[in-house]
């Protein structure tokens, strides 16, 4: 598959933000519940599914793999992907009883129906509209029937761009989308939404924030 400029700018920034990054927001989760809350759902519902020993989630977007651990940490046996080179060798060196690897989420090195399990954590606000259609087919092709989606993204209806992140110059694209959006599109994917939460912003957000959790049906 040929990158895009748009995956190509995407990964130098986060490779030029890695440690920073990782460093900016390790302890992010802790005065965030309502995150956490989603998280604690999504991994219950995963182990109900039998995710929880006898099928992996997919981390897609793990960065410096925090939210991988706090995953792993609830029970289910998740491994993470990344764009960013720098970010799998941080989330390597933090946590290096699990799993990451280098990988496209748009094209990814992972059999079809395998997993209990798929977290999108703000990894799709890079991604542009036109293009979430198949990105979410591509999440439901490696879910099993019955696996659960969890994602989490900027809510709103507009494109915004970063220059400057973390301390590094960057060049992202960051997409807000309305949370029927997200859902129509996961619906059309055969996702089925079970649950949503939008809440607002806190510390340095500057928009609503949108959770969706979805079940692969059959």
């Amino acid at each position: 598959m040929k990158e895009t400029s748009d995956l190509s700018s995407v990964r130098a920034s986060y490779d030029a933000v890695a440690v920073d990054y990782a460093r900016l927001l390790d302890t992010e989760l802790a005065g965030k519940p309502l995150d956490r809350a989603m998280l604690a759902a999504f991994a219950e519902c995963v182990r109900a599914d039998g995710g929880g020993a006898a099928r992996a989630v997919a981390d897609l977007g793990c960065g410096p793999g925090r939210v991988t651990a706090h995953l792993d940490g609830l029970g289910v046996r998740t491994f993470g992907i990344d764009l960013s080179p720098a970010m799998v060798a941080v989330a390597r060196r933090s946590y290096p009883g699990l799993r990451f690897e280098v990988g496209s989420m748009a094209a990814l090195d992972i059999a079809d129906g395998v997993l209990g399990g798929v977290l999108a954590w703000y990894s799709t606000v890079h991604t542009p509209p036109g293009e979430l259609p198949a990105l979410f087919a591509e999440f439901a092709r490696v879910l099993a029937p019955g696996g659960h989606l969890l994602t989490a993204f900027k809510a709103g209806d507009e494109k915004l761009r970063l220059e400057h992140a973390y301390g590094h110059p960057v060049g992202l694209d960051v997409y807000r989308t309305p949370p029927d959006v997200v859902a129509g599109l996961l619906a059309g994917a055969g996702l089925e939404e079970v649950a949503r939460l939008l809440r607002q912003p806190v510390d340095q957000e500057k928009s609503p924030q949108g959770f969706l959790l979805a079940r692969k049906r059959g």
